[in-house]
């Protein structure tokens, strides 16, 4: 099973080998998952591997999703704490900007991180048999044509629900941390986007709170097959 194995090295190990190995004459095939907030992207993601993988005697595919960034920190010869705060969805302000600038060595500025970002997870989805979870992968890996874009919602009170049991929240709590928390995302697929962007950009819509976990990862894998990804 996925969740039994360093992630981090499995992930990097399966991109390194592939980037190797690589006869395509495209690139891809790649998955992305993006998700309204409380909805189970990784389980899915995991689960989705697991299944892919079960079909397949090599070529073996992985998912990714904070691998990004260590490889982006990587690629920016900084600490991932120094770039943690684009993944929280946060942005410096002017002030922080000049003192950082002044204050670090090895400065980056807040357009050149997430720039970084984007061209690791372009290159990881240009090497294909990979899953994305979040990311803006969605945006960024759009225009490759074996691909698939995949976006989970629910009910906003049922993801409120989810997300109050793991932070120890109340309801009306839940719910405007959930609400904060979306919009955040949007505004981050938006960067890559280029633009502002609508439920056009994915292929699948999963609603969470009517279809199982199994269900979804059933589905996913039979248009999988359909496509020939699998």
């Amino acid at each position: 099973m996925a969740t039994k194995i360093d992630l981090a090295k499995y992930a990097r190990d399966c991109l390194q080998k592939r980037e190797q190995n690589k006869t395509r004459l495209s690139p891809g095939p790649v998955i992305t998952i993006s998700r309204e907030f409380g909805c189970p992207s990784k389980k899915i993601a995991c689960d989705l591997t697991d299944a892919i993988n079960n079909k397949r005697k090599s070529d073996k595919w992985c998912w990714v999703s904070k691998e990004i960034l260590a490889e982006s920190a990587d690629h920016l010869g900084l600490h991932p704490d120094e770039i943690q705060y684009v993944f929280d969805y946060k942005k410096r302000g002017i002030v922080e900007e000049i003192i950082a600038a002044q204050t670090r060595k090895y400065y980056r500025s807040d357009k050149k991180i997430r720039n970084t970002i984007g061209k690791v997870i372009k290159r990881i989805a240009e090497t294909g048999n990979v899953i994305i979870v979040g990311r803006g992968g969605a945006a960024i890996a759009n225009n490759i044509k074996n691909s698939l874009h995949i976006k989970l919602i629910a009910d906003i009170k049922w993801r409120a629900k989810n997300v109050g049991k793991i932070r120890d929240m109340d309801i009306n709590e839940a719910i405007k941390f959930t609400l904060d928390y979306d919009r955040k995302r949007k505004i981050f697929l938006d960067y890559y986007w280029g633009k502002t962007s609508d439920y056009s950009i994915f292929d699948l819509i999963y609603n969470c709170n009517k279809m199982t976990s199994e269900d979804i990862v059933a589905s996913i894998i039979h248009i999988l097959e359909r496509k020939k990804f699998i």
